[in-house]
């Protein structure tokens, strides 16, 4: 019996030992592990991506383009959108004139316009051509193109060229000679027009492009020029100058040159508010003091042409005279600054509007009329339709009549 129990508690305690022997050894293994993780450091990385620098690279070009981009588009302020907005409906016009020239058969140091006026027969005329160039600008997209009348006076042939490159032959459809405009048309495809804003809404100061092709046959080239300057002044009045009248002018110190009469002056926003017409020069070339013709005289023009095929005349049915100091003095007027009455048309708007015969005149729509000339420079820029308001001196009294200009075919 005590063998038996002997035995049992021999094996229980090498049991125990084994057990003990296994756990030292698996936490040395353990404490092995750890110890040689602190010593070797960390595993190391892999090695970089073959790809990173090429990405780097598009990166790069990537910020070089955008700081191109916002270059760019600092370049491209105000003015320089005007002129990409208008300047493809700007052309060049090449015109064929004819003038009758009289040479006198003794050469040109002997002649005697006294001579020619007895002896006609004796004195060679013919018909010469010249070439001359201008500017102009397409209004809409049915080839309707404005321009200076004195760009196309006299034109046996008239030859417009876009600026893309296409080249057509324009008709003068109609003019007006006094207030210096003329309306063009071309027959064509997908023509570009130039917005026209408002020239009674422009405030001194302000941006103003000239467009125009001031270089013709000289560069062969149909692209057009921009300069630009700011709107000096407005409503500029000039006496009558060779049968044309130019009223209420917009002056600018943006170059005119020669070859871009007819061209379009630009505002800011990219639309029309003048044609460009003269220059005040010594040398023949601008020296900043430029005047344009309002747009909105001339869409008056336009509407009459292609309504009824011209600009129509009207009548007034009055007849005046300037007033001197005697006339003055006599009818107890302080001043000699406006024109008489001196006779009226039986059935006239002017003697159905209360006018009477002794009547001064001293404005005209609220414009002052020193004399004749000026009362005459306020009807060139009138149109049948339009109500005239006439501020008159009666019998020491300011008055004010006022009536519409009736069609010359009215006249009774």
């Amino acid at each position: 019996m005590n063998k038996v129990k002997s035995h049992r508690e021999g094996s229980a305690l090498l049991t125990g030992r084994i057990a003990g022997a296994l756990l030292v050894i698996f936490l040395g293994l353990v404490a092995g592990i750890i110890l040689l993780g602190r010593f070797t450091g960390p595993p190391p990385l892999a090695p970089p991506h073959e790809s990173q620098p090429v990405l780097a690279a598009v990166s790069a070009e990537h910020l070089a383009a955008t700081a191109a981009d916002e270059v760019s588009n600092s370049r491209k302020n105000a003015i320089v959108r005007a002129a990409e907005v208008v300047s493809p409906a700007v052309v060049s016009i090449s015109v064929t004139q004819v003038r009758i020239v009289t040479r006198s058969p003794f050469g040109s140091m002997f002649r005697d316009p006294l001579f020619e006026y007895f002896f006609p027969e004796l004195s060679r005329r013919y018909r010469q051509e010249i070439k001359s160039m201008g500017s102009g600008f397409l209004i809409n997209g049915d080839g309707y193109i404005l321009t200076n009348e004195h760009v196309v006076e006299n034109a046996s042939q008239i030859i417009v060229n876009l600026a893309a490159g296409r080249q057509f032959e324009g008709q003068l459809l109609g003019s007006d000679p006094a207030l210096d405009l003329a309306l063009v048309k071309v027959e064509g495809q997908n023509l570009p027009s130039a917005p026209l804003g408002d020239s009674d809404d422009l405030i001194i100061g302000e941006w103003a492009i000239a467009i125009g092709n001031p270089f013709g046959y000289i560069l062969k080239d149909s692209r057009p020029s921009v300069t630009v300057g700011v709107i000096s002044a407005m409503g500029r009045d000039f006496d009558p100058q060779r049968g044309r009248v130019y009223r209420s002018m917009i002056q600018t110190d943006a170059a005119i040159n020669q070859g871009n009469s007819g061209g379009p002056l630009v505002n800011s926003a990219g639309e029309v508010i003048g044609i460009n017409t003269f220059i005040f020069t010594e040398s023949g070339g601008s020296l900043g003091v430029g005047f344009a013709i309002p747009i909105n005289t001339a869409k008056r023009m336009v509407e009459e042409i292609v309504q009824y095929g011209e600009v129509r005349s009207f009548w007034i049915g009055i007849h005046i005279q300037n007033l001197s100091s005697l006339i003055a003095q006599s009818l107890g007027y302080p001043s000699t600054d406006g024109v008489i009455v001196t006779h009226l048309d039986p059935a006239s708007p002017a003697l159905s509007s209360g006018l009477r015969v002794g009547d001064i005149i001293t404005a005209v729509n609220g414009k002052k009329i020193r004399n004749e000339r000026d009362l005459k420079a306020e009807f060139y820029i009138a149109h049948v339709g339009d109500r005239i308001r006439f501020t008159i001196w009666r019998d020491g009294q300011t008055q004010t009549v006022a009536f519409t200009l009736r069609e010359s075919h009215e006249q009774g």
